[in-house]
């Protein structure tokens, strides 16, 4: 069995008070995007997990959240069978782009069906939850409101497809650090200061925020730079995803967010992606596919999605083809 692990981005982050338990009460948008991890699952008809990766970068030992992923499912359901797991990686680790949670996610879909467990998608998110803040999200994908950890999720009505641009720097940012130089000028504390809320009533990216951002930039001030450049290049939305290190930038226009990537590839690794519905992810995960392969260009990424490209896409057609 092969499955596609999709990351996320973050198009909005507030973070609201520390909690007593060391973690921080946050509120959020999180966003499935089309470039993906790829995982083999094989069936052991002994009870051994085998894990392995094409990232050296990553240990692929028990340590590992797909590894901790499959024996908890094992445990919970009693199967008795294991699995050999194989992470084919594509979206780099500790750049706030979730894949380490969205592997434990799929791990958790994918084995549930190996294994035939026949555990329900809410059964299969409560396990995410317990593995990790971001986890539950994959098991909803799409446009969500993330509350609490961020594990306490309102699916929202998707956005279209847009497509972006992903600068991905050669070094992670830990979480932990950007969250213990915090300030508390960066708390959203009251409600009526969420910038979320006034996106969430007028569909206008012009609110959203990181409130991340100021700590990111004062620790890692060369993430502003790409930032400057995505704004340059008219994104619609340009921010730091999570703790970072990635940054994006959001466009309605593919002509500019192809030149865009031209420019940010000659000072940094980037990428082109395109945001996915709830539908899109679902139906590619079920069907063992991706809409766009592995978001290496534009121009695939828009022809997969012919089928249900939004009207803006028509509209600029004889603009930027």
């Amino acid at each position: 069995m092969r499955i596609r692990s999709f990351a996320k981005i973050n198009l909005g982050l507030e973070v609201l008070r520390r909690r007593p338990d060391g973690y921080h009460d946050i509120k959020t948008l999180f966003q499935w995007i089309d470039l993906h991890d790829t995982l083999s699952l094989e069936l052991l008809e002994t009870s051994e997990i085998r894990l392995s990766g094409d990232d050296p970068t990553v240990p692929w030992d028990e340590t590992n959240l797909v590894h901790r992923a499959a024996r908890l499912l094992q445990e919970r359901s009693g199967a008795r069978r294991g699995a050999e797991i194989r992470v084919e990686k594509r979206i780099p680790a500790g750049r706030g782009l979730a894949g380490g949670s969205g592997d434990a996610a799929m791990t958790l879909y994918g084995l549930d069906r190996l294994w035939d467990c026949r555990a329900s998608r809410q059964d299969l998110r409560g396990l995410g939850t317990a593995l990790g803040s971001d986890v539950a999200y994959f098991f909803e994908g799409g446009l969500c409101l993330g509350e609490g950890r961020g594990e306490v999720l309102t699916p929202l009505p998707d956005l279209p497809n847009l497509p972006l641009v992903l600068a991905l720097p050669d070094f992670p940012v830990p979480t932990a650090q950007i969250y213990a130089n915090l300030r508390s000028t960066s708390l959203t504390s009251d409600p009526k200061d969420s910038k979320i809320s006034g996106f969430l009533e007028a569909r206008d990216f012009g609110f959203l925020e990181n409130r991340l951002e100021e700590t990111i930039f004062r620790l890692y001030p060369q993430l502003l730079e790409y930032k400057s450049l995505f704004r340059e290049h008219g994104a619609e939305l340009s921010l730091v995803t999570g703790s970072g290190s990635a940054v994006y930038g959001l466009f309605r226009d593919r002509g500019a967010a192809g030149r865009c990537l031209a420019e940010m590839r000659a000072r940094v690794a980037a990428v082109a992606a395109v945001t996915l519905s709830r539908e899109q992810g679902w139906n590619a995960l079920d069907a063992g596919a991706s809409p766009s392969g592995k978001a290496a260009d534009f121009g695939s990424a828009i022809r997969r999605f012919e089928s249900s490209r939004p009207s803006f896409w028509d509209r600029d057609r004889t603009k930027d083809d």
